[in-house]
C-alpha cells in the first residue's frame, strides 16, 4: 500500500495516533506497534499507537516514506504519506 493516514486530535499532540483503519497493511501496523481497536458504536477498526505523531513519522520515514500533505481538520491533525513504489 502505498498510501498513509495519521492523525491526532489537536489537545492530544502527545499521543495517541491514529495510524490506520482495518485495511491497512498488517506488516506496517506491527512494525509501529499498533493495536487495532473498535470504539463502541462503531462498525469499523482503527489502529492506534500511545506515540506522538512525531515519533509514527520518523519511524516510517525510515521504512521509505514521505509526507505529501498535512492539514488541520476541526480539533484533528492528518498527515498523509506516501512510498514509492519499485
Amino acid at each position: 500500500m502505498p498510501y498513509v493516514l495519521i492523525s491526532t486530535q489537536i489537545r492530544l499532540e502527545t499521543g495517541p495516533t491514529m495510524v490506520g483503519d482495518e485495511y491497512s497493511d498488517p506488516t506496517i501496523m506491527s512494525y509501529l506497534g499498533a493495536r487495532k481497536t473498535t470504539m463502541l458504536g462503531n462498525n469499523f477498526s482503527e489502529y492506534h499507537v500511545d506515540e506522538p505523531p512525531r515519533l509514527v513519522l520518523d519511524k516510517l520515514e525510515k521504512i521509505g516514506y514521505r509526507v505529501v500533505s498535512m492539514t488541520g481538520v476541526g480539533q484533528t491533525l492528518v498527515w498523509c504519506l506516501h512510498k514509492e513504489t519499485m
